[in-house]
């Protein structure tokens, strides 16, 4: 100190003026504090708590205040490792927790506990503890979402007076035993088993129906086909008929337009006769009139014999 004294009364007026103001300023400095966003600073006076401030620009009364804490206020996640826990079946397993929590009060979150991860960690604990107990393992395996909600409102109530809010609460993992593993995993391929042979058989009925169906349509086609084909064979044979008769009420009309002598008619019976003869019936009928046949014949010869008219 007598040296820095000593040093000063070299100095002259003006740089110890100098030096004092930097001194002043590097002081008033150190005692500005500035909160950044999403955050809370607790300041004592005397150790006591004065007050909480939040985000801007604050000055702090040199060696009367403090700022004790600074608090987040951003949604925080934590981890907890698997804790062992035991169903109402007396099944032990592990099971993994996440917490998603938000800091309300800082004031709270600073006085109200001691090491507030630490507690938050062995309630997250005693409460998974106390709700799976009451649960027995199918029911902890499939009921993920009614644990959470339970452990969800059960911490919050727990932690309010912390000054800390539970959002989520999340089953990470559920780690059942080995031996439990085991068998699940067997259950679950036996399952797969089951739904791939219901499947396969599905599928072959849906071939077999498709293949009946297919069958079925060609039986339909094939006899559509047959049926036009009858229908047709009975048209054309329906038109040539119809022919046939056109032809022959033609033949009789220029008969008739020619005005035939007996002679021609009995030649045109005696055809038919002829006709009839070569068919290849077994019987015969033969005309009551008979006798004129004689006549018949000769009339014909003489038609036949007849001289052709000279052009």
């Amino acid at each position: 100190m007598t040296t820095l004294l000593m040093s000063l009364s070299t100095l002259g007026p003006a740089m110890v003026v100098v030096i004092f103001l930097i001194l002043v300023v590097a002081f008033a400095a150190s005692n500005i504090v500035i909160v950044p966003q999403a955050s809370a600073f607790i300041i004592e006076r005397l150790g006591a708590y004065q007050t909480t401030w939040e985000t801007g620009l604050h000055f702090k009364i040199p060696l009367i205040e403090r700022v004790a804490n600074k608090v987040t206020l951003k949604e925080r996640v934590s981890d907890f490792p698997p804790q062992p826990v035991i169903t109402e079946d007396n099944v032990t397993m592990q099971i993994d927790t996440v917490i998603y929590f938000q800091v309300t009060d800082p004031k709270l979150f600073t006085y109200g506990v001691v090491h507030p991860m630490a507690a938050i960690e062995n309630l997250t604990a005693t409460t998974l503890r106390n709700i799976i107990g009451d649960l027995e393992l199918d029911q902890t395996l499939t009921s993920r979402d009614i644990i959470n909600t339970k452990m969800r409102t059960i911490l919050d109530e727990a932690t309010d007076p912390w000054g800390i809010k539970i959002n989520r609460v999340e089953l990470k993992n559920i780690i059942p035993p080995r031996e439990i593993q085991d068998a699940m995993e067997r259950q679950m391929k036996a399952e797969r088993e089951r739904r791939e042979s219901i499947l396969r058989a599905e599928g072959e009925k849906r071939s077999a129906v498709l293949i009946a169906e297919g069958e079925q349509e060609a039986m339909i086609l094939r006899a559509e086909a047959s049926r036009q084909q009858k229908i047709k064979e009975a048209e054309g044979e329906a038109e040539a008929l119809l022919a046939v008769q056109t032809a022959l009420a033609n033949s009789l009309k220029l008969l008739n337009e020619a005005a035939p002598n007996d002679n021609v008619i009995k030649l045109k019976a005696l055809e038919a006769f002829t006709s009839i003869a070569d068919s290849k019936s077994t019987k015969i009928i033969i005309p009551s009139e008979i006798q004129g046949l004689a006549g018949l014949a000769a009339s014909a010869k003489k038609v036949f014999d007849s001289p052709t008219p000279k052009q």
